[in-house]
């Protein structure tokens, strides 16, 4: 067996496979900040879920055939979710100080959208509005309060320059530990060993989530709109059954 094939063999996840995990792993951190707070490494396995996300949003970005549906879908769902979002964490129905990480979404596919048409007038001008998308876009994150504020539409952007490119997994994982260790860095773990300290910050643990992603084989698996409705509903669903249940054992 050649290198290309042995490479091929070990990328054994499909889209709704990739999607699951994410989901367990979103789940996982939303149990810990409800029901189970006592539980950090709940939360600090959730890290990954975001990136994993992101990548797929712009996988379904370019693999969609209706890109304004697409964004509607994505708002709708967006709209959907802000209550249950907002039980979870502030135990109210609104906040207008953050919103859930669906529309940090939909202002990520606003901004693949432009660097589209940008890309078509030549090599140059896309590079120009890379750099001037990605600042408006981290702006624009924290102006209008959305989940992962900035550095979560730079996340989407990384997977968004960085697909298909030959070496590709080296500027997600350049790009994903300075923004996950340097720029939002967080709680930190301090492990000594032997005379040294390791030091750790939970949200670095998202890097991770590269793993995981390099194992998708780029096939959607199992499809119908079931089970993308399905996959839909399930954020808003899942953080309302988990405020209920966090109300039941309060």
């Amino acid at each position: 067996m050649n290198p290309t094939e042995r490479l091929s063999r070990m990328k054994c996840l499909d889209a709704l496979q990739l999607k699951c995990i994410a989901m367990a792993l979103m789940l996982c951190d939303h149990a810990w900040s409800t029901v189970v707070p006592g539980m950090n490494w709940l939360t600090a396995i959730g890290r990954m879920a975001f990136p994993i996300f992101a990548f797929q949003l712009v996988e379904g970005f370019f693999c969609t055939r209706d890109r304004k549906k697409y964004l509607k879908r994505m708002f709708l769902f967006a709209l959907i979710s802000e209550i249950p979002f907002n039980l979870i964490t502030e135990g109210g129905i609104f906040n207008p100080f953050h919103q859930n990480v669906l529309f940090s979404f939909c202002l990520s596919l606003l901004a693949m959208t432009v660097l589209e048409k940008a890309r078509e007038k030549g090599k140059w001008v896309f590079v120009l509005s890379f750099v001037g998308v990605a600042a408006a876009g981290y702006l624009l994150g924290f102006v209008t309060f959305v989940d992962y504020f900035g550095y979560g539409i730079l996340t989407v952007l990384v997977f968004y320059l960085f697909r298909d490119r030959r070496f590709g997994w080296l500027g997600e994982l350049v790009c994903l530990f300075y923004i996950n260790w340097e720029m939002i860095g967080g709680l930190v773990y301090e492990f000594p060993i032997g005379g040294y300290t390791l030091v750790l910050p939970e949200q670095g643990l998202a890097v991770l989530a590269l793993i995981p992603i390099w194992l998708y084989n780029g096939k959607p698996g199992p499809r119908s709109k079931a089970i993308q409705y399905a996959c839909y509903a399930f954020y808003p669903a899942h953080m309302l059954a988990l405020y209920l249940l966090a109300l039941l054992l309060a």
